[in-house]
Parts: structure tokens; sequence; C-alpha cells
């Protein structure tokens, strides 16, 4: 690093890195985001978000851009059903007007939001990381798949569940939650498909069976309905069912036998969708999970906790995450006492462990909780899994998101830079 003004990249065009950028360059920093995709829209980014009051909202707030997001959100999507398997309905909540707690947004729609307000040519898009070498001092040498390479004071790992990034700092890697799922689709669905469209309304539709099979549904913002089919299975579980996954029928006879004993309108609407399945599954990092810190290298997003989607905290801590990390930087670079006593690199390594401190005491429970959440809903029972009480959970995301800006006031306030 030389005249404090280090080289900052950012592995990982998703939410977290691109928030990070933004927030950055808001700081007047400058920054380069790597992103294997070849441009922001050149994949399926998949499903919708909600984006909480008190976590991706204010990164988004931080990164100037919740008008923007207000103006594309859906709160109406905030809307959610629980159905047994014989479609009787458990528990309803419709949002309320005016409530803003958690408003849906589709994933490619928040990722072309952040990449459309960052400056022209910070992401460098078709940069897919081959290996990242250490240079020692807190430098890193990043090589890309298409022969270029770039040299870093400050890597931040924002590349996700796989990240290779994360080795530098942790051996941990995710681990298979035991639920694998198909990926489906619905298009037009209001006319295509109504239906399915009556079952999932504004928002979402969760159904499950308590015996380990549940059906989820997405309304997208764009006629669509993202469905979920999922059921406890080991990564693999398509060879010993003898199901041939390039097979669109031979998924339809699976899934037929499986929720065969389902009611008629969620049977059909399993072997509805439009377009192929799409197979995945629920994985997860060790929770909580906790390094030392590492000069010249963090991680955000699900590159440091990769959690279970059961609440919708990975996206919005993702988006926190880089937020945060950018103020952190902006303290050691750019504060009234930039390095507080120390040279550059160790007053800006410094504000990296102590993001990181906060990251691990903000995430952990969160990560364990999600995790169990989704272990509950897959487990079998004779008990209906009902969810929680949305209303309050909306009232504690707007308590919350006051609590955590007076607190980020206070500390802003009273700590010295580089503490």
């Amino acid at each position: 690093m030389t005249n404090s003004t280090p080289r900052i990249h950012i592995v990982g065009g998703g939410p977290a890195g691109l928030t990070c950028a933004r927030v950055l360059q808001g700081h007047g920093i400058d920054v380069t985001v790597h992103d294997a995709d070849d441009a922001v829209d050149s994949r399926d980014a998949g499903g919708t978000l909600d984006l909480h009051a008190d976590s991706g909202q204010i990164a988004l707030e931080d990164a100037g851009l919740l008008d923007a997001f207000t103006a594309q959100a859906r709160p109406e999507g905030q809307a959610k059903t629980r159905r047994d398997h014989h479609g009787t309905v458990l528990a309803e909540f419709t949002p309320a007007p005016g409530d803003e707690a958690a408003p849906e947004i589709d994933r490619g729609r928040l990722r072309r939001l952040l990449a459309d307000h960052l400056r022209p040519g910070t992401v460098h898009w078709g940069h897919r990381l081959q290996r990242v070498t250490p240079l020692g001092h807190g430098r890193h040498r990043l090589d890309f798949a298409d022969g270029t390479s770039a040299q870093a004071d400050l890597l931040i790992g924002a590349d996700g569940a796989w990240s290779k990034v994360r080795p530098l700092v942790s051996d941990a890697v995710p681990q298979h939650l035991g639920v694998c799922f198909l990926d489906a689709r619905y298009d037009e669905v209001d006319s295509r498909h109504p239906g399915i469209a009556a079952l999932v309304g504004d928002g979402h539709l969760f159904a499950n069976d308590g015996d380990g099979r549940a059906v989820i549904l997405q309304r997208n913002g764009d006629g669509v309905v993202r469905g979920y089919l999922a059921f406890r299975a080991a990564p693999h579980w398509h060879v010993g069912a003898g199901v041939d996954l390039a097979d669109r029928e031979s998924i339809r006879s699976h899934l037929t036998r499986e929720f065969g004993h389902w009611s008629e309108d969620l049977r059909t609407l399993i072997v509805r969708n439009d377009g192929d399945y799409v197979p995945r599954s629920f994985q997860a990092l060790p929770a909580p999970l906790t390094w030392e810190h590492v000069p010249g290298v963090t991680l955000i997003g699900d590159a440091a906790h990769l959690m279970a989607p059961f609440g919708g905290h990975g996206a919005n801590l993702a988006m926190l995450d880089g937020a945060e990390l950018a103020h952190a930087v902006s303290r050691a670079l750019t504060g009234p006492d930039p390095v507080a006593g120390l040279d550059a690199a160790a007053g800006l390594d410094a504000e990296l462990a102590r993001y990181e401190a906060d990251m691990f005491a903000r995430t952990a429970d969160l990560a364990v909780s999600s995790n169990q959440a989704l272990r509950d809903f897959f487990a079998t029972t004779d008990t209906p899994h009902l969810p929680p009480d949305h209303e309050q959970e909306h009232r504690d995301y707007l308590a919350r998101a006051r609590a955590y800006r007076q607190d980020r006031a206070r500390r802003t306030a009273t700590e010295p830079t580089g503490a």
C-alpha cells in the first residue's frame, strides 16, 4: 500500500459485493469488482428477496439507493400463506397498508439496481477467479481464467458459497443440510396457470406434509411464480431413485410418486411447470463461524456466513456486511485521523478486524436459527409447523432498525478511529 491508497478488489458481483462497492465509492474510495458472469443479466439471478428494515434497507440507505429500491419493490409481496399437504390453510398474513418492513424485489432487479449505480467500468464482468496467491504484507495476487491478473492491498471475498477467497482465512466449507429441491417456474401465471396464481396470491405459499416434503412458491414481479419442490434427500438422491435429471418426464414421474398423497391442486402444480427443473440443495457453513483476522483480506455475505434461506436473512446480512465494511475502510483511510497512530496498512487492518468481530456477533445467532428453522420445517412430525407471527416480526424489524441506527451513531461519535 502506498500513500494510504490501497488497491481494493472485490471478488463477487452479487448484492454483497455491489453494495460494498457503491458505499466505498460514496466515500470517494476507488474499488474494482470482479465477477464470473459475462454481464449483470447473463444468467437467471433466481427468485425474489425480502429486504428487511433492520439490515438490507439500512445498507441501501447507506448506498443512497433506498428511494430507488422503494420505487421497484413490492410491499404486497410480503403476503404469506401456510397450508398443509391437503391444501388446508393453516395461517395467513396480509401486510397492512404502508407496511414497508420487508418488501420484495426480484433478485435480478436488485442486482441491476446496484450495478447501474456504480461508476462505469467498476465491475469487470467475465472475470472468473482461478487462484489467489499471498504476496506478503497483506497483498494478494489474483489470477483470472481469461489470463489477466491483479494485485490487491485489500481483497474482499464476496464470492458466495464456494468462495475461492475464504480459504485464505478459514478451512470451513459448506455442508449439506439434508434437503434437496427442484427449482421450477410458471410463466404468465395469471393467464396460463390461474390455479397456481390463486394458491400463491401476492406473495408466498408454504406447504409441507410433516414427513420431509414441501412446496414453496414465490410470486415474482414479472408475471412469474418460482417454485421450490423440496424433500429430504442426500445430494445425489437421483441416482438411487433412478431419475434422469436431464429428462423432465422422468423427474415428473418421481415427483408424482413422492407427492402422491398430496391434494390434487398441489399435485397438479408440481408437474405443470414451464421449462426444466433445476436441481439444487440447501447448504450452510458451520455456524457460528469465526476466524483470526488475516492482513489484507476479509469476507462478506455467503462467503462469510452461508446459511439456510429460512427467515430471509442471508442476502440482507450480506448487504449490511458490504455497507459496514465500506464504512470501516473509510474510517481507516479518510477519517479525521485515518491511521490512529498506526501506519496505513496497520490502521486498515485494525478496522478490518473490528468489522469482522462486529459481523460475527451480528450474524451468528441468525445463522444458527435459520439452519434450525429449515430442519424443523422438514422434520417428521404429527404437529403442523406453523410460521412465526409475521405482524410481530415486522414490528421487530422496525424496532431493530431504529436501535441499529442509534447504536451506530453512538459508536461513530464516541469510538476513536482504529480502535
